[in-house]
Parts: structure tokens; sequence; C-alpha cells
């Protein structure tokens, strides 16, 4: 009997990953896709919203390789998150282009909104801040520049979208019936995470109709079916959903109150779950939908850092103090410590749990002793040192206190920084066996919408843990190095901060 198949698509900003993955989560086909990611004026980011769909076409024709006999049981998506497409719902053209996560063309309106005090009542209703990093902001400012979309939206002629919805419009060919899951539909701004839907009084809020939101959706449940004219002559039940940080949390088995996991990419986004009910945002953290499952919401903490795998590539790029970016791991083992030198990496600013846009990174505590080495060192160090601020917060946030931190991502493959987090935060840290975990947790999302695999039960049992590091002092978290990382954060942060 032929194995069951999974399709994951991880569909992200610089591009898209496909893999075909069975149940155990065994990777069994990779095809990847770059996508342009254009710089039209300082501070914009915008896509070409066809060409990301073109990109998953293409990575999937890859994987399936022309084998008509081969067609997946599912499909599951996971999205770069808060990224906005504005299309017609009968064409399913997008009539501007997309507006990504990254782009900051709309923080005046965000000035706006802090000026008539309404930043608590979002921050309480939605679990969010009031950032351009978030949709409902990007969708004000179009709909500000072109008045002739707001008449189109108001009569039900568009859609606003997440990235998820956009690719699940485009699949399926089914235009007038547009629909994205829970986890992305709560990184609007538009979404009550006490109503669990769009709400009626934030759309007023950010002047959109609500005529212009897609439907929202469990994200692992039947959300359509790929039209075999638009999707490689295949029919096949799209079954999960959900943005890439939520993903790669259900994709690391991190399924029961208290799991949390770290994703060291180029920048880090902690997540725990906090179960059934949203924890009240505090300590420059984000409350989120991490999935909806059988209509219920299962919530998580979030906290992000701007700058991980970016300090590694500031160190080649920026210094020349590397030639590729894996000479980092073997350059921190060469050295016992960072010889008392501290990096900040506030390159644009600081995130959670400080939130100070005007803060700027910094070297510090150098001396004549202080080696190429030791800088390498302290640049990595500095990834440890913040997802020690998150998870700090985190715990006092939520009353918990974290027994593990499951992680992946690029940095997660330099066993010294496994090491020295497990230490800093006195608690295992457990890679996890495949670096897919994003793709994964689609994949897993879909499975469980399909009824092949029994709910997150079957999905903790299917996770497959790779190596696993002990801190030396267990429970004990060392407290003068965490002195002086805070003093140094201190040094860096701005008047505003």
């Amino acid at each position: 009997m032929a194995e069951t198949l999974l399709l994951a698509v991880d569909q992200g900003t610089t591009g898209t990953t496909c893999l075909l993955v069975g149940l155990d989560g065994t990777v069994h086909r990779r095809a990847y896709r770059e996508v342009e990611v254009r710089y039209p004026r300082p501070g914009w980011v915008e896509q070409d919203a066809l060409q990301l769909e073109a990109s998953v076409v293409e990575a999937c024709a890859e994987l399936l390789d022309g084998d008509a006999s081969l067609t997946p049981a599912a499909i599951g998506i996971t999205n770069q998150r808060e990224t906005v497409v504005v299309f017609e719902r009968d064409t399913l053209q997008p009539v501007a282009p997309a507006i990504v996560w990254q782009c900051r063309r709309s923080a005046e309106i965000c000035g706006e909104h802090r000026a008539r005090g309404e930043e608590d009542e979002v921050r309480r209703r939605t679990g969010l801040l009031l950032d351009p990093y978030f949709s409902a902001t990007k969708v004000e400012w179009l709909l500000r520049e072109r008045p002739e979309l707001r008449t189109r939206a108001e009569r039900g002629e568009l859609c606003a979208a997440t990235v998820d919805a956009w690719l699940i419009a485009r699949l399926t060919g089914r235009g007038r019936e547009v629909v994205t899951d829970a986890s992305n539909a709560s990184r609007t701004l538009l979404y009550d995470l006490h109503e669990r839907d769009f709400s009626d009084r934030l759309c007023d809020l950010f002047g959109i109709p609500r005529a212009l939101l897609p439907e929202v959706r469990d994200s692992a449940g039947r959300l359509g079916v790929t039209d075999p004219a638009r999707f490689l002559g295949r029919s096949i039940p799209i079954s999960g959903v959900a943005g890439d940080q939520q993903a790669a949390l259900f994709g690391q088995a991190c399924v029961a109150p208290g799991m949390s996991k770290n994703t060291y990419g180029t920048g880090s986004f902690v997540l725990v779950n906090i179960g059934g009910r949203p924890t009240p945002p505090g300590h420059g953290l984000l409350t989120t939908v991490a999935w909806r499952i059988g209509g219920v919401d299962t919530f998580a903490l979030e906290g992000s850092i701007f700058v991980t795998g970016a300090g590694i590539k500031w160190l080649r790029d920026g210094l020349g103090l590397i030639a590729e970016s894996k000479e980092a791991g073997p350059i921190f083992d060469s050295v016992a410590d960072a010889n008392g030198c501290f990096f900040v990496p506030a390159f644009a600013g600081l995130g959670a749990p400080y939130w100070d846009p005007d803060a700027r990174g910094a070297l510090l505590g150098l001396s004549a002793g202080v080696t190429r080495a030791h800088v390498v060192r302290a640049v990595v160090e500095a990834m440890a040192y913040r997802t020690r601020d998150v998870v700090e917060a985190m715990e006092r946030s939520a009353g918990i206190r974290f027994d593990e931190l499951r992680v992946d991502g690029g940095a997660s493959v330099m066993d010294g920084l496994c090491q020295f987090q497990a230490d800093l935060l006195g608690l295992p840290v457990a890679r996890a066996a495949s670096v897919e975990t994003t793709a994964l947790g689609a994949a897993w999302l879909a499975a469980v919408g399909e009824g092949l695999l029994d709910g997150p039960t079957a999905v903790a049992a299917a996770w497959r843990p790779g190596r696993r590091f002990e801190p030396r002092t267990p429970g004990v978290r060392p407290q003068a190095a965490y002195a002086a990382w805070l003093d140094a954060v201190a040094r860096v942060r701005s008047s505003r901060g």
C-alpha cells in the first residue's frame, strides 16, 4: 500500500518552500523558488502577488514531477504573516501590489490612532500593538490613497486578504468565497480575540468596510479544493492553514499549555502555548491565535526579536570578520567566553520586551584583549541573551515557568549556541530533528483537517526530537552575566524607550 503523503507549502517573504511529507514527518521531496521583494521608496516593501502564487505552483510542479499518479492526500499552507493583498473577487486579479509585513508606509496612520487614544482598546481587543507591521493600517493607507477602491470594497467587489487567503482563492478559483484561518486573521488588528472573529468596531476604527474581509475558518479542516485548471491538473483538498510562526509551534508539537519554541531565523520568534484563554498582553509581548481546531481557539504569547541571523550576516557582509555564515559556530566554540564584550543587536530598534524603535546597536566592553573570535562569540551570545529577555517576560506575563525550550531555524545548528542557551535559561533546549518545522506544522494541520491524524495528541506522538542540550546547572539561571547584559541594553536604549 502506498504511503500517505501530504503537500506542505511554506510561502515566505524571500521564497517558497514546498515539501512532500509523510504522516510521520519524514520529508520525501523538497523544492524551492525565490520571490522578488521590491523597495520602491525608503521604508516601503512590496511584492507581486501573482508571483507569490506562481512560485507555489512552480515548486509544487517540481515536486510532483509530471507524475500523474502522485496525488497528495491534502495540502497544508503556511505563509508570511501580515502581508496583505487586495484583489477582485470575481477575476481574482490584484488591484495593487502586495504590501509586505516589513513595510512602514502606514507609520503616520499608526501615530494618528495613538493621538486619538485608541491604542489601549486595540491592544485589549487584538493582543497586538499599533504598528505598521500589522495588516489593518496597510489597508487603511491603500483606501486613502485610492478612494475608488473604497467604493468597490463597500459593494463587496474586493477582498483584502493575507497571503494564505490569496493563495487559497487563486488555487481553488473560488474568488467569491475567500477564506482565511484564525491564526492569520489574528495578525491583522481587525480580529477580536474575545469575539473570535473580525470586529465591526475595529473595522470602523480603521475605516475598513467589513465586506472587504474574508471568512474566518478553522486552521485544520477543509478550506477548499484545488481547481485542476489552476493547479497542475489535480483536485487536492486544502485542509491546513496557519501563519508561519504558529505553524512552527505546531510543527514542534507544542500542543499543550506551557510548551514553547524559538525559531532562530533572520530574527527570532519565541512562542509559548497558553491554552484556550487569551492572556491580557503585557511586558512588550503579543497575544495571538496559535490555531483553531474543531472550532476551539488555542492561544500563544509571542515575543519578536528583530536580529538573530541578521547579526551573523552583518559579521560576514558588514565587517568581513567571517567569509561564510557557517564559520560562526566553530569560531564561537574556539573561545570560552566573549572576554567581557557584549553585542546589543538593535540595528533597527529593539523588539520584545522593550519595543524601543529608536534604540541602536552597540559593541560594548571592548578592550585590547578582545579578538575577532570574541566579537563573533558576542554576536552569537546575543541571540541567547535576547531569548532570555523574552522568556522571562513571558513567564511574568503568563505566570508560568518554562520546562523546556524547543528550537529550530538556521542558527539552531550551532551546538555551542544551543548549550549556551540551555545554561543561560537553566532548562533543556531541544533541537528539532527536522529543520522544516514550519512546513511540517502546515502538513500536520492538513492531516488533522482530513482526519488522517487524530488531533494534536497524534501530532505530539509523531514529533521526533533531535539533539537535546541539558543545562550544566538545572533550574538555575546565572545572574552576574545576565545583569551585565541588561546593563549593556540599558546603555543603548532611547529616552523614548
